[in-house]
């Protein structure tokens, strides 16, 4: 039974590098489908580089005269943008970095960040009552970053996070005390037997496990069945990392779960109405296992 038509159109888009394989609009669109809206998004192309900032103006100017009710941004603009907004929302100043933006009804161009609720949200799905405890974070860059200051939220217990770029560790490690009061640890990889050994979960925010990135971000021989382990890479579900901590006993979480719910709070953020989770939840993993040939493509939130 189809949805009764509510006469609302909706027109979204996705700006960023290769975004053609995005599962983005057909999941906002199927979202849309069930709540009787005419529902278009669309994916922009958007390379960087030279100009980037004048081009990215352009297009952010060119949605705002077209009637968008909103945007998602993706690599590499998700900081780029940030000045060219008219205000951030606390996600994303909170974050350093929007990856939704929100045409309000007097055309102002507002930014939020829904990287940081959708991971809190898987979290709090995979963990239930479960206090997150000591963690590792492997990867200081724009899903780590959005992945540290969701496990604050959540109340983690400590958090250790490793890079091989002292820089982004430094860089995060501020924007957490500046915005929560919490001290988190910096650490390279070397480091990683000794934090795992403490440690009761781990999270992968590094590109490892993806189809043109393969392996394991660390030896997962680290792994002990205590462990609960994370990983922000949805295509493939089953990366590397999350086999091998199934088969070492360990509780583990795909990156379905954030891909699903930041999709859905953009959603919300867009149209107002109340995202149906479980369905996209399930939209989602029937557009991954009807991909072919490239399960793997890349990922973009």
């Amino acid at each position: 039974m189809s949805a009764p038509d509510t006469g609302r159109s909706i027109l979204a888009g996705l700006i960023g590098h290769g975004v053609g394989p995005s599962l983005t609009p057909p999941m906002h669109e199927l979202e849309g489908s069930r709540h009787g809206m005419r529902y278009i998004y669309r994916s922009i192309e958007f390379a960087g580089g030279e100009h980037s900032l004048d081009e990215l103006g352009q297009l952010l100017e060119m949605a705002r005269r077209l009637g968008f009710n909103g945007l998602n941004i993706t690599f590499p603009a998700k900081q780029d943008i940030m000045p060219l907004l008219d205000r951030l929302g606390p996600s994303a100043a909170m974050i350093g970095a929007v990856n939704t933006v929100l045409f309000d009804e007097d055309g102002a161009a507002v930014g939020h960040n829904t990287d940081v609720t959708g991971f809190k949200a898987s979290i709090d799905d995979a963990l239930a009552q479960t206090p997150c405890g000591h963690v590792v974070l492997v990867g200081a860059g724009g899903a780590g970053s959005a992945v540290a200051h969701a496990l604050v939220m959540r109340g983690v217990k400590s958090l250790q996070v490793v890079d091989v770029d002292a820089q982004k560790c430094s860089a995060l490690a501020a924007s957490v005390q500046a915005a929560h009061g919490f001290s988190i640890g910096q650490a390279t990889p070397d480091q990683l037997p000794e934090l795992l050994a403490r440690a009761e979960g781990v999270v992968n925010a590094t590109p490892f496990g993806m189809a043109h990135h393969p392996g394991t971000p660390f030896d997962p021989a680290l792994l002990q069945p205590r462990h609960w382990v994370a990983d922000v890479v949805y295509r493939p579900v089953d990366t590397a990392l999350l086999q091998a901590a199934q088969k070492r006993g360990c509780l583990t979480i795909s990156g379905l779960g954030m891909a699903m719910h930041q999709a859905a709070d953009a959603f919300e953020i867009f149209t107002g109405d109340t995202a149906d989770r479980s369905a996209m939840l399930q939209d989602l993993n029937a557009l991954i296992d009807a991909e072919s040939p490239h399960p793997g493509a890349a990922l973009h939130r």
